[in-house]
């Protein structure tokens, strides 16, 4: 009786003196097995920490929750971040500097996915699951026709011609911010000014969207909206449609759902020379409330994250991008399987983090509203997008 007692005391006492870290996170499937089971090994490696994992729902539902929860108290100490609110954190003053904890780091990691998480030269979230667009395509269309895969925009709209009969569209355009924005980054345009200020009505932005117009009203593409951002890879996969722009990340999510009954091609993003691709993606955030042990143990869970066989299952599950060069070795049979999957790797050289200002979160429906009026309604894009402008910029004074 004395030993159970003494047991029971002793672990008692153990879990006493472990920090708890409330984690809230919006990865779905696949991904969020992986996520889950690195959450338990790390509470299981060692015995200074314990993260209570907890899904909060996608993007949207997450900054929902996670504001309500700021103005009620009850935020978590962890949370996963999408890059473009790493920015906003700041600003809000609610994201803390996490430099002072981090140490001296592996030299391995690339540089360009590590930036992500800094704004003004200090880190302020960790990335772990970074993305780009690619170019999904049915590839056995295109073996059908003989057509090769277009490297720029207007041989898209070319291919998406040829594509197109009275059953199906050649190209689905999706009318949110992130599909633009991929589109208006790889002509080498940009949604945000260099004073930081939204940039709607610049020259190469206005052509974007003209240009998406344009293939609508020609009827080589659909466009749908955000509320039928689903029915956009209903209709890829039902082949009423045969191309298609979309994260890396959402192959591995369409394939656990669903069969593909056609050979599924993947390509670099058409392209400017002076085009960007558009890194976005999910980064740890440890919001300011959290203890001196609860930020130690945020980093502690990222560093064992960033374990190269850590970074490997997770690509594996979620295609994501190796954040470090130890980590390519281990996935050399992975790529080897079906080689496509390095076709988001080799985007890295010319990506860019696709949204950085502030403001984002805020203005951005602003945007989508005229994306929607220009795609959907037909109006004007010049005048749709100096209306959200001008409501973007009355946000930001």
């Amino acid at each position: 009786m004395k030993r159970l007692l003494t047991s029971l005391l002793l672990l008692w006492g153990l879990a006493l003196a472990q920090t708890v870290i409330p984690f809230w996170h919006t990865v779905d499937p696949p991904g969020q097995q992986v996520l889950e089971a690195l959450v338990s090994d790390f509470n299981a490696q060692q015995k200074d920490y314990r993260i209570e994992s907890r899904y909060v729902g996608d993007l949207r539902e997450g900054g929902i929750k996670l504001l309500a929860a700021l103005r009620a108290g009850g935020a978590p100490a962890l949370y996963y971040a999408e890059v473009s609110f790493v920015a906003r954190g700041v600003k809000e003053n609610l994201a803390l500097p996490l430099d002072s904890y981090l140490g001296k780091l592996p030299s391995d990691f690339y540089p360009t996915l590590l930036d992500v998480g800094r704004y003004k030269a200090k880190t302020y979230a960790l990335p772990v699951e970074l993305h780009v667009p690619v170019l999904f395509y049915n590839a056995d269309q295109f073996a059908a026709r003989g057509i090769a895969v277009p490297k720029t925009w207007d041989e898209l709209a070319a291919v998406a011609q040829k594509l197109t009969n009275r059953a199906a569209k050649g190209y689905i355009v999706s009318s949110d911010i992130y599909s633009f924005n991929a589109l208006v980054m790889s002509r080498g345009g940009s949604l945000i000014g260099p004073d930081g200020k939204p940039n709607f009505t610049d020259p190469k932005v206005l052509a974007s969207l003209q240009y998406l117009q344009m293939l609508i009203q020609k009827g080589w593409a659909q466009s749908r909206n955000i509320a039928e951002a689903q029915f956009a890879a209903i209709d890829f996969i039902r082949t009423k449609a045969f191309m298609i722009i979309a994260p890396v990340t959402q192959w591995p999510v369409v394939e656990a759902r669903t069969p593909i009954p056609f050979k599924l091609g993947v390509a670099p993003l058409p392209k400017t020379p002076d085009g960007k691709v558009a890194l976005a993606g999910g980064t740890l955030m440890v919001l300011r409330g959290a203890s001196e042990q609860q930020t130690k143990g945020a980093v502690a869970f990222w560093k064992f994250m960033m374990e190269p066989a850590n970074i490997a299952r997770y690509v594996q599950a979620t295609y994501a991008l190796p954040m470090r060069k130890s980590a390519q070795p281990l996935l050399g049979d992975f790529y080897k399987a079906d080689p496509r999957r390095q076709i988001a790797f080799s985007q890295l050289e010319n990506a860019s983090r696709w949204i950085s200002d502030p403001q984002a979160t805020v203005w951005y429906d602003y945007l989508e509203q005229a994306l929607e009026k220009v795609l959907k309604g037909g109006a004007d894009p010049k005048a749709a997008l100096e209306e959200a402008q001008n409501k973007a910029l009355s946000v930001e004074k």
